[in-house]
């Protein structure tokens, strides 16, 4: 199989995290594309390294501009945050991850710059120093 092709294990652990949609009443537009079939386009778009533009539309998993903005909407609902906190969760349950491998790296794990200013700071001099500009 295909590793862009989502198999029905990991499409039921993703499926319940990803943000419902409502269709206007009035004008409700095209149907939109199912979910699945895009995110196997995503898939395959990030596992070739191909453009967005470049997304074969004989594969049916829709346009470009549209597996590239269902991918936007669900990065920013924190879809891909919660399904590695579920698969974490998972593995953790059956005591497969080693946590003494564990490494945290800055670019994963915010650090706040200059930390809390609860306290005014004070000042090492008589009076505050001359401005140089």
């Amino acid at each position: 199989m295909s590793p862009w092709i989502v198999s029905d294990e990991l499409w039921d652990r993703l499926e319940p995290l990803l943000p419902q949609r409502e269709r206007r009443f009035r004008y409700p537009g095209r149907k939109p594309l199912p979910d699945r079939e895009v995110l196997c386009g995503i898939l395959y778009v990030l596992h070739t390294g191909i453009q967005w533009e470049y997304l074969p539309k004989e594969l049916g998993f829709g346009s470009d501009m549209t597996c590239w903005r269902r991918l936007r909407d669900w990065n920013e609902a924190g879809v891909w945050q919660r399904l590695h906190e579920v698969l974490l969760a998972e593995l953790n349950a059956a005591a497969r991850l080693d946590w003494s491998r564990c490494v945290v790296d800055s670019s994963h794990v915010r650090a706040l710059k200059g930390g809390s200013t609860r306290a005014r700071r004070r000042s090492t001099g008589d009076e505050p120093a001359p401005s140089i500009t």
